[in-house]
């Protein structure tokens, strides 16, 4: 089958050269599909769906880790080379066809229309206070400021938009389901010139990772049926700000407190 406006074939997936991320088609008719407590859908536009993706859930692992940095505001690094994702992407999949093949992908959609900086100077103090910063024109008063993520103008002009398609793919819905899905591979880019497959993101631009369930329609004429064979979840705590280098200190520290790659850093490693 084709995933709608992508114009590639999803059977054999999973490695198109540069696959564009704008796939999504319009919403389908008939009524909303529904998911359990807990479980994500995605939201408006459920209807009409095949049945083989209609009662599909995910649930996002680690969730209480990503909302404890989603109130912090999440941080990801971007890199010429690539970086992977932490905390990983990883969610538990219900309400597949155990018989059916499905090929699961992943994109990242712009938050807004505008670049940011981050708005703390001077020392850092506890709970996330600037200590010691001069208040002009007095050199010898001190002021308190809070650090924050500061709108800075409009957006730079998108990056290419990419897909990431999960390596198992295609699988049967019985292995999607077995096990926990998590997208490891996945790596962030800022290099506009990338030809290794990785997701092109612009640093200082906040972002929402969209994880999507593909059916591997066998029907001739599955291009018919492209916008029904697919469903979509979006979870906002996954919310993150592209960065060359982490900007709120308290991000940087939960990343090495939590990720267990980090001992490096921790023992003098720079790299997190």
């Amino acid at each position: 089958g084709l995933l709608p406006h992508l114009g590639c074939r999803i059977s054999p997936p999973p490695k198109p050269p540069h696959p564009s991320a704008a796939f999504l088609g319009g919403p389908g008719e008939g009524p909303p599909c529904s998911t359990g407590p807990g479980w994500a859908g995605e939201g408006p536009g459920a209807g009409g769906k095949n049945r083989r993706v209609c009662h599909a859930a995910a649930r996002l692992e680690m969730g209480s880790l990503w909302e404890e940095f989603n109130r912090l505001g999440t941080e990801m690094i971007v890199t010429k080379a690539g970086r992977r994702m932490f905390p990983t992407f990883q969610v538990k999949l219900s309400g597949l066809d155990p018989l059916a093949d499905y090929v699961l992908l992943m994109d990242f959609v712009p938050l807004d229309d505008k670049r940011y900086r981050w708005g703390g100077w001077g020392c850092w103090g506890g709970g996330g206070r600037i200590l010691a910063v001069l208040s002009p024109p007095s050199p010898r008063r001190y002021a308190f400021h809070s650090s924050s993520w500061l709108a800075a103008g409009r957006a730079d002009p998108a990056a290419p938009g990419r897909v990431h398609f999960h390596p198992d793919s295609p699988a049967k819905g019985a292995q999607w389901m077995r096990q926990i899905v998590s997208f490891d591979k996945l790596k962030l880019t800022n290099n506009l010139l990338d030809d290794n497959g990785h997701i092109i993101l612009n640093s200082m631009h906040r972002y929402q990772p969209r994880f999507h369930v593909v059916f591997v329609d066998p029907r001739r004429d599955s291009e018919r049926f492209a916008h029904q064979n697919f469903k979509s979840f979006s979870f906002p705590e996954t919310q993150f700000m592209a960065v060359t280098a982490y900007q709120n200190h308290r991000i940087t520290q939960l990343k090495i407190a939590s990720n267990p790659f980090a001992k490096g850093f921790r023992d003098g490693d720079p790299e997190p």
